[in-house]
């Protein structure tokens, strides 16, 4: 049961997706580009541990389950609409026996209280941020149920900074209407946080700006440094 100021986000995002879920990963697959990329790019070790924070319908889920077939998958996110398409659509895939879904705040949530995990080697969260209010505490949680030698991966709408400004300010405009806010600061906060867990961090540009992808990596020499 999610309750508090997690609640207001929670039936925000149900009223959003109640009907969207169901042609969701039709129409997302034209402008949500980069996630097959950072798929490729998790490489979990064997029998390793993989969460998804935000994980929608389930679509990457089944896609880093037919990539990765030895790892377990977990899926978090905070729409109960659309952990019913998730729900389904693993267990269709004959995938459940392998994934754990739980309903849960990206900003504010425990690995063990939820899945019974410690920590996860793999963590990524895709399209999401851009989503969720307090998304750098999203990003500050990721990061504590990350393992040492883990990595978290991230995409998500860049600034469209090489494309023509008609196309970005239109495609802002059009995002606002389904409460995107594609986040201007995300690799200074990455930087941010990676600097202070003591893990390196790759940012890229993808596609002139319009996506951007990042990856913390492990921390270095095992152990996290302590926060300036």
């Amino acid at each position: 049961m999610i309750a508090g100021p997690v609640s207001a986000h929670a039936d925000l995002m149900d009223r959003n997706y109640r009907f969207q879920r169901h042609v969701y990963d039709l129409t997302r697959k034209f402008y949500l580009l980069g996630r097959d990329k950072l798929i490729r790019g998790l490489a979990p070790p064997h029998g390793g541990s993989v969460l998804e924070i935000g994980c929608g319908t389930g679509r990457n889920l089944v896609l880093a389950a037919g990539r990765y077939p030895d790892a377990r998958l977990f899926g978090l996110d905070i729409s109960a609409e659309m952990l019913a398409t998730a729900t389904s659509t693993i267990a269709r895939k004959g995938l459940a026996a392998r994934t754990r879904l739980a309903r849960g705040d990206a900003a504010a949530f425990e690995a063990r209280e939820l899945f019974g995990e410690p920590g996860f080697d793999r963590i990524y969260i895709s399209y999401a941020l851009s989503m969720i209010p307090a998304w750098q505490s999203a990003i500050e949680a990721a990061l504590a149920a990350l393992r040492p030698e883990g990595s978290l991966h991230i995409v998500d709408f860049g600034q469209q900074a090489r494309l023509p400004r008609w196309f970005r300010d239109g495609l802002h405009g059009w995002l606002r209407n389904y409460h995107v806010t594609p986040r201007a600061t995300l690799e200074a906060e990455l930087a941010k946080r990676a600097l202070e867990a003591g893990r390196p961090l790759a940012f890229d540009s993808l596609y002139r700006d319009y996506a951007w992808l990042a990856v913390i990596g492990p921390v270095r020499g095992g152990q996290p440094t302590a926060s300036p």
